[in-house]
Formats: structure tokens, C-alpha cells, sequence
């Protein structure tokens, strides 16, 4: 174990994170299991390494209920994200991972895309409050890969790029669906429909409609995204705007 509250250590750490950044050429740091240490500590560290970007693994389970379902009401589990981002210092380099997001897509797409609008109207996972601050994902090796701890449904992975690929918050690739799946070429095609478009971490998103087998969403009123089986959508798109991406149960104009 290691004492962060320990000033040797403090001080240890802190020279080799700037050691990294110094001669190594690294510039962002990930900090693991964030729970186990207190935000103030992680302030210590990134304030004294001064990195570009910072992210915080903080993964608490969501609230599920006597279905085994996720709460409707996630503000508790987003808020302990917005809390650590508080204490170390919202207008810094500091992130989240947003595992809300990543639980309700988790159960989203398997019928209840309803689930997708809260109920202000806004994205349910904390890209609804803070989107800046928010590192969107499908999988990681802990969720996904070998270790299967909270995979993402294997048939409808797309449909998770699809949704942070083109809404607010900072998206994650997974390595695994990039190289290993065979999904190089889809993802790709979703990551040129957001870098073309200019979609950012604090992006406009409006929610046009939110159903069981239907979420349709406009970001920048420059793309809409949708997801679910329902194809007669056509009277729900504006004129003028083109398919770009398209796949099982997605589609991206």
C-alpha cells in the first residue's frame, strides 16, 4: 500500500510524474481507483505536475432497483463525479471517466432507449451536468476484455460509439474493439463525422425523441444521431442532412 498522506511520498511522486512529463514526452495522467485516495491528495499531484489532462477512475455501481434495473434518479451517482472534479479543481486539467453514462447505455440499449433523456429533458449521465469534465466510454479492460466485470452487450457496441461519438464529453476508444473486434473501419467513420463537424466536450445536444426503440439527437445542429431498430424516421430529419455512418441499429447524419 502506499501512504499518499505520507509527505516523502508526496514528494516522490510528484518528481516522478514530472520526470515522465520531462524526459519521457508523456503529458496527461490516469489515476486509478480514485476512491482509494482523497481528491485533495490527487490535487497535490496534478497541481505540482501541471499535466494537459487528467482522468479519474471512480467507479461506485449505480442504484438498481427490485428489477435489477438501473434507478431512474442517477443524481447521486453522478454527483460523486461532479464532487471529485470540484475538489480538484474544476477550472484545471482534471476529468472523470462517466460511468453513469457507461451504466445506463449499458441497459439503454437493450429496448429502453427511453432511458437515454432525463428528466430535465438533458443526457442522464454526468455529459448531462458537466459535459466538459466528463470522459465518455463503452468498455475498458476492468468492464470489457478478459476481466468481463460490466461488459457493454456485445451485438450493440456500435450503438454505444454511435452515442459518444457524436454527443458531449470526451470519448474513449476501447483497444479491444478497435483492433480486436473488427470494428476499426465503423469507428473510424464515427470519429471523422465528429472531428469533420467540429462536435466538442461541451457540444449542444437536444434530445428529440426518446422511446423504447428510438433515441434521436442533434448535436451543434450539425449531426444527428440515431439509435434503435425504428427506421421510419424520415419525417424527423430536417432537410439537408445526409447519411454519414450507419450500421446495426444506428445511424449518424
Amino acid at each position: 500500500d502506499i501512504d499518499h498522506l505520507n509527505l516523502r511520498v508526496q514528494k516522490e511522486l510528484v518528481e516522478w510524474l514530472n520526470w515522465l512529463k520531462a524526459d519521457i514526452g508523456f503529458d496527461g495522467w490516469r489515476f486509478d481507483f480514485a476512491k482509494g485516495y482523497s481528491a485533495d491528495v490527487a490535487k497535490i499531484y496534478i497541481d505540482r505536475s501541471e499535466p494537459s489532462f487528467a482522468v479519474a477512475e471512480i467507479w461506485t455501481s449505480l442504484a438498481y432497483g427490485g428489477d435489477g434495473k438501473p434507478n431512474l434518479n442517477r443524481d447521486q451517482h453522478r454527483q460523486e463525479l461532479v464532487n471529485w472534479v470540484d475538489k480538484v479543481g474544476g477550472k484545471g486539467p482534471a476529468t472523470t471517466f462517466d460511468f453513469t453514462t457507461k451504466g445506463i447505455l449499458n441497459v439503454a440499449v437493450e429496448g429502453e432507449l427511453w432511458r437515454l433523456r432525463g428528466t430535465d429533458g438533458k443526457a442522464p449521465g454526468m455529459i448531462g451536468w458537466w459535459p466538459a469534465k466528463a470522459v465518455t466510454f463503452v468498455d475498458n479492460h476492468d468492464t470489457g476484455s478478459t476481466q468481463h466485470m460490466w461488459p457493454f452487450p456485445s451485438d450493440r457496441v456500435m450503438q454505444g460509439y454511435a452515442y459518444i461519438l457524436t454527443h458531449p464529453g470526451t470519448p474513449c476508444i476501447f483497444y479491444d474493439h478497435f483492433f480486436d473486434w473488427g470494428l476499426k473501419e465503423e469507428i473510424d467513420r464515427l470519429v471523422s463525422v465528429r472531428t469533420r463537424h467540429g462536435i466538442h466536450n461541451e457540444s449542444k445536444l437536444q434530445i428529440i425523441e426518446a422511446d423504447a426503440d428510438l433515441y434521436l439527437a442533434e448535436i451543434d445542429g450539425k449531426v444527428i444521431v440515431k439509435l434503435g431498430p425504428r427506421y421510419d424516421v424520415g419525417n424527423l430529419i430536417p432537410g439537408g442532412f445526409k447519411v454519414a455512418a450507419h450500421g446495426n441499429d444506428y445511424a449518424v447524419w
